[in-house]
C-alpha cells in the first residue's frame, strides 16, 4: 500500500472520528424548515442566545417544512431540538419552555387581515360585542382558537395555515387575526389574493412566544435560557429586537398606540408565566416612545 493511499485512509478515519465526536457531544441543533412567509427573527435570536454559551453549536433544518403536529412529534422523539410559538399548559408539559417572550409581548397584539373593500364594516366597531359579530379564521391547534372561542367569538378552524388566506379571500370568514409583526409579511406572500390589513383595531391578550426545547436536550434548554438572560441584562436583546426589520415594520405600519385596543383574558395562560417581570413585556407607551425616538433619529 503506497503512502498516498495510507494518508487518505488516515484522513478519512480522522474525519469520521471528528464527525462522531460532534454528534456524540450533542452540538447540532435541528429545527423546522421555515416556510415562505416566516421571517428569520426567531432563528437569528436562537443563534445569538446560544452563542453566549461559548459552545460551537451547528444548525440544521428539516428537509421539508413539517406541519405543527409533525414538529411536535419530532420534538418528543428528539429528532427536532427546538421549536417556537405561543405557549400553553400542554406545550409546557410536553417540552422544556424558555419563559422569555421572544417578542416581548408584541405578538400578544393581534391585528386583522380582512378582505379588500371591507374596511368600512370594521370602522363601525366600537365594542367587543360589535367585533363578535364577525367570524375569525384560525388553525385548529393554535391557542388563539381557544382564547377567541372562550371570549365568545365564532371561529372557523382548519388544519393548515396557508388555507386560511384563501378561505378569507373566498369569504368563508371575515377576518384572520395575526401578530402585529406578521401581518404585512404574510400579506406580501399572497399578492394574488384580495386581502388587506385592517387599519384601526387591535386585539390584546397575553400569549407569549417561547422557545421550546426537546426533553432529550436539557443542556440546550439551559444554554438557551442563560443566553437570553445575558442578552436581557446587557441590552443586546433590546438592540436586536428594535433593529429587526420585523419590529421596525410594526412601528412604521401598525401604529399600535393609536389603534382602538380591545383587551381580552387568556384563561389558558400557564400559571408559571412570569408576568411579574415587567422588563420582559413591551407596553404601548414604550412602543409610542420608541417609535418617536427612532423617527427623530431618522431610523424609520
Amino acid at each position: 500500500m503506497n503512502a498516498k493511499i495510507i494518508l487518505s485512509l488516515i484522513t478519512l478515519f480522522v474525519c469520521a472520528i471528528s464527525g462522531s465526536a460532534l454528534a456524540d457531544s450533542g452540538q447540532a441543533i435541528t429545527y423546522n424548515k421555515p416556510n415562505r412567509v416566516q421571517s428569520d427573527y426567531m432563528q437569528e435570536l436562537l443563534k445569538l442566545a446560544l452563542r453566549q454559551s461559548g459552545k460551537q453549536y451547528t444548525y440544521v433544518t428539516t428537509a421539508e417544512t413539517y406541519s405543527r403536529d409533525r414538529v411536535m412529534e419530532s420534538m418528543k422523539s428528539g429528532d427536532i431540538t427546538v421549536m417556537w410559538g405561543g405557549t400553553s399548559a400542554q406545550m409546557e408539559d410536553d417540552f422544556i419552555p424558555i419563559r422569555i417572550d421572544a417578542y416581548r409581548g408584541l405578538m400578544s397584539h393581534r391585528i386583522l387581515l380582512i378582505r379588500k373593500g371591507d374596511q368600512a364594516r370594521f370602522d363601525r366597531v366600537q365594542t367587543l360585542d360589535d367585533l363578535r359579530q364577525f367570524s375569525f379564521g384560525q388553525v385548529r391547534t393554535w391557542q388563539d382558537s381557544d382564547i377567541l372561542e372562550k371570549s365568545g367569538f365564532k371561529v372557523v378552524k382548519i388544519t393548515k395555515k396557508p388555507g386560511l388566506f384563501h378561505m378569507l379571500d373566498g369569504a368563508r370568514f371575515d377576518a384572520f387575526p395575526r401578530g402585529a409583526n406578521e401581518a404585512w409579511n404574510e400579506l406580501a406572500a399572497f399578492p394574488t389574493l384580495a386581502l388587506d390589513v385592517e387599519k384601526n383595531l387591535v386585539l390584546v391578550y397575553p400569549l407569549p412566544t417561547y422557545f421550546f426545547v426537546s426533553k432529550h436536550r436539557p443542556e440546550v434548554a439551559q444554554d438557551l435560557e442563560d443566553g437570553l438572560e445575558k442578552m436581557l441584562a446587557d441590552g443586546s436583546f433590546d438592540r436586536y429586537f428594535y433593529a429587526s426589520k420585523e419590529v421596525k415594520d410594526v412601528l412604521i405600519k401598525a401604529d399600535l398606540p393609536n389603534r382602538r385596543a380591545f383587551y381580552m383574558e387568556n384563561p389558558f395562560l400557564p400559571k408559571a408565566t412570569p408576568l411579574e417581570r415587567k422588563e420582559l413585556w413591551i407596553s404601548l407607551d414604550e412602543l409610542r416612545e420608541k417609535t418617536q425616538l427612532m423617527r427623530d433619529n431618522n431610523e424609520l
